[in-house]
């Protein structure tokens, strides 16, 4: 398990990149470059990511099978901080939480929203399986760019010229 972390900064306010990030649509559009059928399932009340509830990162194999992580929302607080705990995998409808498969998946993923004057840095502390560095070393980043590209991409559109 590797700790990496990755950072964007992003022309919007705490608010706008937190909910561009979290929200149900947005988040489809900015994950789908780690797999184009990206989803998220459950998060509590109205899946806003509610602290302690249950959640699943869900995607569909190039087999055409359903997959993901397993988490908890540890903490939430709206706009400053997420922390979301892996405890292991999904395998179609199937949650693998214990035995080596599901504990080389276990950690952390933590998202920490710094704002500056009209700029917000996102920074994401994550706990990386070793077979998975390179990958999310190329990847995180590109989905970054696309959260900010969302985000900027929003609030020229809300906010008056």
């Amino acid at each position: 398990m590797e700790k990496m972390q990755f950072k964007k900064a992003i022309n919007a306010s705490a608010m706008k990149v937190y909910e561009t990030m979290i929200g149900k649509e947005t988040f489809k559009q900015w994950t789908a470059v780690f797999n184009p059928s990206s989803d998220v399932e459950g998060g509590g009340i109205e899946g806003n990511w509610e602290k302690d509830s249950k959640i699943l990162f869900i995607g569909i194999s190039k087999e055409g099978k359903r997959e993901g992580m397993v988490g908890y929302i540890r903490e939430n607080i709206p706009n400053e901080y997420v922390s979301i705990e892996y405890i292991g995998i999904l395998d179609g409808d199937d949650e693998l939480t214990k035995g080596p498969i599901a504990e080389a998946w276990q950690g952390f993923e933590n998202y920490t929203f710094e704002s500056h004057d009209g700029v917000t840095t996102v920074i994401v502390d994550i706990d990386v399986n070793d077979e998975m560095v390179d990958y999310f070393r190329e990847t995180y980043p590109k989905a970054l760019d696309k959260l900010k590209e969302i985000c900027e991409d929003v609030e020229r559109v809300t906010t008056p010229l």
